[in-house]
């Protein structure tokens, strides 16, 4: 999609942190460090992404919200962690631009199980269904929270947008003609 609207693409970093692995066997020890680590991931890279803006490029186009870390946080740690974190978090977040749109791919959990499967990490292989559900949960209500936003949920359960550049082309359609504040839901 970057590449045809001629935008940069900003993709998310996290396959060399060392606290992912841990983080799937021993979930309570090393939360905190592991979300931490992807706050400060985050922030450098997207604070290098965008000082290093193409001017030949018509925009930013970026497969993760930097709000995806509070999300994650307020789902694996411990309520006083959570403040802890989400203090740390506002002070970088205010620092960042706003995205003009949000776009979210909506997966069942079933299909979010295959494309793990499918994607062959071993420390993803025993990913429970609640914990997806739980991230999924967390993901509508922060959206719900921003009314001010131009978000478009689409569900892409009967798409193979990857694969079939039908699929793709009805996908970039529907994101490009959505223009209201608020969530927009779509099933394609």
């Amino acid at each position: 999609m970057a590449e045809d609207q001629n935008a940069q693409l900003i993709l998310e970093q996290f396959a060399d942190n060392p606290f992912l692995p841990k983080f799937y066997a021993e979930p309570e020890k090393h939360a905190f460090p592991l979300e931490l680590s992807f706050l400060a991931e985050r922030y450098h890279q997207l604070k290098k992404e965008l000082s290093n803006q193409d001017l030949f490029k018509n925009g930013i186009i970026a497969d993760y919200y930097f709000v995806k870390s509070l999300i994650f946080a307020k789902s694996n740690l411990k309520e006083d962690e959570f403040g802890l974190y989400t203090k740390l978090f506002h002070i970088i977040h205010d620092s960042l631009p706003k995205p003009d749109i949000l776009v979210y791919l909506y997966h069942d959990i079933d299909r979010l199980q295959q494309n793990i499967k499918k994607r062959g990490r071993i420390y993803e292989q025993n990913i429970t269904d609640e914990y997806l559900i739980k991230i999924q949960t967390g993901y509508f209500d922060f959206l719900k929270q921003l009314p001010e936003q131009r978000i478009v949920i689409i569900d892409v359960n009967n798409l193979d947008y990857a694969n079939n550049s039908k699929d793709y082309k009805r996908l970039v359609q529907a994101i490009e003609q959505e223009h209201s504040l608020g969530i927009t839901y779509l099933k394609l």
